[in-house]
Parts: C-alpha cells; sequence; structure tokens
C-alpha cells in the first residue's frame, strides 16, 4: 500500500515537473540572423535578421534587413559569435528587450554538414 502511494506522489510531482517546464520552454521565441557586433562589455549582440525560406543559395534564410540587438546578461553563448557569422538566438521577449536565453554559432559549428 505504501509502495504504491510513494509511486503515484512521485508519479504526481514528475509529471506536474514536466509541464511546468513545457510551459516555460513554450514563451520562448528563436532569431536566426547575420552578426553585425557582439560586445562583450555591454553583454549584446546585434544581428541583421534573416527569415525562412531556405534555398541554395540562401541556406540560413533570406536577410530582412531588421536589426535586432539582444540582451547577453543571462546567455549561454557557445562558440563566440564575430562580424559575418550565422547565429541561432533563444530569447525571451520582455516588453522591448530580448533577453537571450541561448546562442549557438551556426556558421562555426557547421551543422548544415551533419
Amino acid at each position: 500500500m505504501r509502495k504504491k502511494i510513494a509511486i503515484s506522489v512521485i508519479c504526481t510531482f514528475l509529471l506536474s515537473l514536466c509541464l511546468c517546464g513545457a510551459a516555460i520552454a513554450a514563451e520562448a521565441e528563436v532569431l536566426q540572423g547575420k552578426t553585425l557586433e557582439f560586445n562583450k562589455e555591454a553583454k549584446t549582440l546585434t544581428i541583421e535578421e534573416y527569415d525562412l525560406n531556405f534555398d541554395k543559395e540562401f541556406k540560413y534564410g533570406h536577410p530582412t534587413g531588421i536589426q535586432s540587438t539582444v540582451d547577453l546578461t543571462n546567455a549561454q553563448v557557445g562558440i563566440e559569435p564575430a562580424p559575418g557569422d550565422i547565429v541561432r538566438i533563444a530569447y525571451y521577449p520582455k516588453g522591448d528587450v530580448k533577453d537571450a536565453i541561448k546562442v549557438q554559432n551556426v556558421t562555426k559549428q557547421n551543422l548544415m554538414k551533419k
């Protein structure tokens, strides 16, 4: 009897953790584009956004002309981006600020070959 109750409690706890994690993850948004400026001191990254229309000439999407700056204060940054590198950024929108969670340097990781 105690074993069944313990298993029920554990399953309920794990299910609630999964649901909370899914709710948090659902709020994040993603940007992809070309790095224009990476400022370590200010902890910001400015990119030219790309759209999602992929083709042979534009394998990461077409440039939109929109420049976006993200705050890297709370971000996990992989390989440091340099101007011209294509990056993928997961972020939380907080008013006018894009609070980055993770920055992936697509150019230097060369994911398209995998």
